[in-house]
């Protein structure tokens, strides 16, 4: 096995999803998916091997190896658009149409739908097709239809921008109410960011309802310690790299980027590409660098920046201080003490709004509660990236 930064993992490569991978489907018999992770854990990955295990009876759109990606999606109409030619593109290859959904845009038109796009007229009335298209794939199968969409809360942010908070919760509404109308529908909705966030950003502005409740919520760990370390294995023995003792530096790697894949894929890279003889040091040289790299080719100031994106900009001075007091803690610290060096930071006295934002953290990925109640950086890894950031 190669290591492969970045790059499409193969199925057969992808290791220590195989259980998760079989809960995930037999989820899916009976309800639909909210899958979160952080970014580069390999949430990606893991639909890659779902969809190259489809069990029988089960119809996966898009047609193809991997979920469709909506982050550049910007409107509800686009994403019709979407849905429509995916469906399109799987019924042409049985010879049969969308025909409710061409006969709606026929009568929206005044003329039978061709092309690539959808006329301008269509926008007002996006709901309607996007029902007749669901309707036009569903009812044509005998087995279950899952829709698989990656970065879903990009696209909820993107249409809530562009076309208003009423817009993205009629988004959420519409497709819950499908799930609710086709017992055979299952819809997959992934994202690095939840989507508690946006629906969070909706609820300020009025909306009441909770239009994922008929959806499990399903996190995507990082590789347990064990797979971590067989994988990076794997990748040291199909490089050819030499070590110093292969097990004792398989389980650095594994330990620097807490079992982390992408990371693991670029630091046996940097191994390959340095010639030397591997070791713990080496690995601990190679994470450093990259951590304090100008250029953040591991794209580490994400971290950061996305603060500035999802979180209100009363939220953000509390939300950036108590990510730096978790930092630079050497140990977890329970509520009373964090909120106390909270206050010695930003003028507050509003345990509630503190209580609200470690919630959301914990959301996002960045902070973990223990059992007995306190709070630390979920991943170490990203700790020491965020105080070397931040300076601290």
């Amino acid at each position: 096995m190669k290591a492969n930064p970045g790059g499409q993992i193969p199925p057969s490569e992808i290791i220590g999803r195989d259980r998760l991978v079989r809960r995930l489907w037999r989820i899916l018999e009976r309800q639909s998916l909210v899958l979160t992770a952080e970014r580069r854990v390999g949430k990606t990955c893991v639909i890659k091997k779902m969809i190259a295990e489809i069990p029988k009876g089960k119809l996966v759109i898009p047609n193809k190896e991997t979920p469709k990606d909506l982050e550049q999606v910007h409107t509800s109409l686009e994403f019709v658009e979407t849905v429509f030619f995916d469906a399109e593109a799987y019924l042409s290859g049985r010879k049969r149409a969308a025909e409710r959904a061409r006969k709606v845009l026929a009568q929206l038109s005044g003329a039978e739908f061709q092309g690539f796009k959808f006329p301008t007229i269509v926008a007002p009335h996006w709901k309607t097709v996007l029902t007749a298209t669901i309707e036009d794939l569903v009812q044509q199968q005998d087995r279950m239809v899952i829709f698989f969409w990656d970065e879903v809360p990009l696209m909820l942010y993107n249409i809530k921008k562009g076309e208003g908070e009423n817009t993205a919760m009629e988004v959420l509404d519409t497709l819950r109410s499908l799930r609710q109308t086709h017992a055979n529908l299952r819809m997959v909705f992934t994202g690095s960011i939840g989507l508690h966030q946006v629906i969070s950003s909706l609820k300020h502005s009025g909306y009441a309802n909770d239009p994922t409740n008929d959806m499990l919520i399903e996190d995507v760990p990082p590789l347990a310690f064990p797979e971590a370390t067989e994988l990076t294995k794997l990748l040291l023995d199909g490089e050819s790299i030499k070590t110093d003792d292969l097990e004792a530096t398989a389980k650095a790697i594994a330990t620097a980027v807490d079992g982390i894949p992408y990371y693991i894929h670029h630091i046996v890279d940097q191994l390959k590409n340095s010639h030397g003889l591997a070791s713990s040091a080496t690995v601990d040289e190679i994470v450093a660098n990259y951590l304090t790299d100008p250029q953040d080719r591991w794209h580490m100031r994400h971290y950061r920046e996305r603060i500035d994106t999802y979180y209100a900009a009363d939220e953000q001075p509390s939300a950036l201080e108590l990510l730096d007091i978790l930092s630079v803690a050497n140990k977890p610290l329970h509520f009373d003490e964090l909120f106390n060096l909270l206050k010695a930071r930003v003028v507050t006295e509003d345990k509630e709004k503190a209580r609200y934002l470690l919630t959301m953290l914990q959301r996002d990925h960045y902070v973990i509660q223990e059992k007995e109640g306190s709070y630390r950086f979920r991943f170490p890894f990203v700790q020491r990236s965020w105080r070397l950031q931040r300076g601290l």
